[in-house]
């Protein structure tokens, strides 16, 4: 179930998938997908079940089918290092989706961009659209509404008898909104919410405000 979110008179989408839907501009965003960090652990004789590659590659069709989107914009670090086998995946994957893809680049984006022009998929360091700014990194910019990701965002919820879970979030400020890890095989960071801040939670296939 998505959530919808109003922002500079903009309407946009909150998805438990963690991708956020821009109405307007028919663009989903989606940050810190990180393919290829499983084959890249498994590499190295951690015990990652093979099939959380599918997974990825499952929850992008999936998100893409509920809103059709024409463009794609991944938020950094789509591919978590080198080149690996998992990039024959994304290559079929692209060759499927119809809608226009950009990379706003990460720090894990290390992967030549020819390799990704290769695939009609554009690549730039940040992205203006109106009042919008769109990085990797969080950054607060005169003027602009920022949507960024790399945080892996998380909120801790505390329940009876000292309980306590983390759940994945969009963390919203008056001037920013990052996005949560989009990637299964990703790690969380929790933030704390503060007077000024919304926050989105996911929990199973809601998106709730806390």
């Amino acid at each position: 179930m998505t959530r919808p979110l109003k922002i500079h008179q903009s309407n946009f989408e909150l998805h438990p998938s963690g991708a956020l839907y821009w109405k307007e501009q028919s663009m989903l965003l989606i940050s810190d997908v990180h393919l290829g960090k499983v084959s890249h652990f498994r590499k190295y004789g951690a015990a990652v079940p093979q099939k959380a590659i599918a997974a990825n590659f499952r929850l992008l069709d999936s998100t893409l089918q509920d809103f059709l989107p024409g463009t794609v914009c991944f938020l950094g670090d789509l591919f978590h290092s080198h080149l690996n086998s998992e990039w024959e995946l994304f290559r079929e994957w692209v060759s499927r989706t119809s809608a226009e893809i950009i990379l706003v680049a990460g720090n894990h984006d290390i992967i030549s961009p020819l390799k990704y022009e290769a695939l009609d998929i554009k690549v730039v360091p940040e992205l203006l659209i109106g009042q919008f700014l769109l990085t990797h990194h969080p950054e607060e910019r005169e003027g602009f509404f920022n949507f960024a990701g790399h945080i892996h965002p998380a909120v801790r919820i505390c329940g009876e008898g000292r309980q306590s879970m983390r759940l994945p979030c969009f963390f919203k400020s008056p001037r920013q909104m990052i996005l949560p890890a989009f990637g299964t095989f990703t790690g969380m960071h929790t933030l704390e919410q503060k007077n000024d801040n919304e926050v989105f939670a996911i929990a199973e296939d809601q998106v709730i405000k806390l």
